[in-house]
This record gives C-alpha cells, structure tokens and sequence, in this order.
C-alpha cells in the first residue's frame, strides 16, 4: 500500500524503546524521512527478539502519544484537555460498547450514550467521546472542559478588587486603621482562589491527558484488527 504508516529513524528508536520496556522515552520528533514500515519493524524486532504484538502495541503507544490537542488556557493555567486519534475503521457496535466500558471505568462516570447515524457520542458534562467520520475514514476525538476554573477565577479577581476598593474608601475616610482586618480578609480570599486554581490545573490536566491517552491506546487495540464485516481472504 502506497499510503501505509512510516517511521522515521527517531520513532524508530522510540518504538523499540518502548517494546524493551527501556523507561519513558522522548517525543518524537516532526518532518521526517520515509521509513520503516510496521511489517518492517516487526521483522527487525523478531531478530532481535521481541515479538511482532510487543511491537505493534509499542507503535500504537507511539500513535495515540502524537495525538494530544494543545491545552486550552486561563492566565496560564490549563483549563481544557483533548484528544485526536485516526482510526482505521468505525468500530463495531461491540467494539464501542468494549470503548463505552473503558471510559465509565477509567474516568468513573456513567455518562450518556447516544449515536446519530455514523456518530456515536458518550458525554458526562464537559467530558466527551465522539467517534465521528473524516474524509479518510473515522475518528475518535476526546476532551473535556474544568467548567469551575472560571467561576474559582472570577472569585479571586472579585475578592481582589473588592479588597482594593475597600482600601481606598477606608483610606479616604480615615477608617484604615480600624476597618483594616475587611479588606484583608477579601485578598486573602481572592488570592486563595487564584492559587487554588494555579496549583490544581496542571494536576488536573496532566490526569485528564493520561485517562485519555489509556482509552486512546485502547480503541487502537479494539480495531486494529479487521472489521466483523470484512471478508475472509482468499486462500484457494
């Protein structure tokens, strides 16, 4: 096939890396040469003994690692997380219904399922699953939204220029003196919001990216192999 799945010399590497069980590698690298082909690389690795699934499994991992949406941002603060991922195939409804199962087990919701056509949807909140149509065949499109790091945010600013307003009334009436624990406590609060949000983002988005990349990695497996209506080929 003329448009089959090359890896350049650096995914290489990162491939085998990952089928030896050699740590976390590097990301790879973008614009590269034509490469190896899976069948290619599964031929080296059985020379060097690691086993063709160790192998596709590793390019798989490689894959969905690729696939990861810029994060979304508030002051510079990750508030949004997502995920891409061509599939070469729709699922089959047992496959989805496997997929379904993997994402109420990794994210712990129950969520809503729906399908549309060739769409299917699983939503809980801002946290959604598509698996929709392309041009070129299918993909599964994940993300999520942290809807309460706005309002947390809003509160902070809010709790800030309260604080300073109180300042300047208190100051021209001459009251600062005594009325000085009241703006205090609306800065504290303000900027306690504002650290809340600074520290549990990043926690929050790296969580969410990791979920995602798990049930990425798992509609990999779930289609990687031929479709229930694919023909047997010909062996005659």
């Amino acid at each position: 096939m003329t448009d089959e799945r090359r890896y350049g010399d650096e995914e290489v590497r990162e491939i085998f890396g990952l089928a030896a069980g050699e740590g976390e590698p590097r990301p790879p690298t973008s614009g590269e040469t034509q490469g190896l082909t899976l069948a290619e690389l599964q031929g080296i690795g059985l020379e060097v003994g690691l086993g063709p699934a160790r192998i596709a499994a590793a390019a798989a991992t490689l894959d969905t690692r690729r696939d990861a949406l810029p994060r979304g941002a508030l002051w510079g603060s990750p508030i949004s997380v997502g995920r891409v991922l061509e599939l070469p195939r729709a699922p089959s409804d047992r496959e989805w219904d496997l997929l379904v199962a993997e994402l109420r087990q990794t994210f712990g919701a129950r969520g809503k399922v729906t399908s549309t056509g060739a769409l299917r949807e699983w939503t809980n909140g801002n946290l959604h699953a598509y698996v929709e149509p392309t041009e070129t065949g299918h993909r599964l499109r994940l993300g999520t939204l942290k809807g309460s790091a706005m309002a947390v945010h809003t509160m902070g600013l809010a709790g800030l220029f309260m604080a300073l307003i109180l300042l300047l009334v208190f100051t021209v009436t001459g009251r600062l003196g005594d009325e000085i624990v009241v703006p205090l406590m609306f800065g504290a609060m303000g900027a306690g919001a504002l650290l809340s949000n600074r520290l549990s983002l990043p926690r929050w988005a790296a969580e969410r990216e990791a979920q995602m990349r798990q049930v990425a990695e798992r509609a990999t497996a779930l289609v990687s192999g031929p479709g229930p209506d694919t023909p047997e080929p010909d062996v005659s």
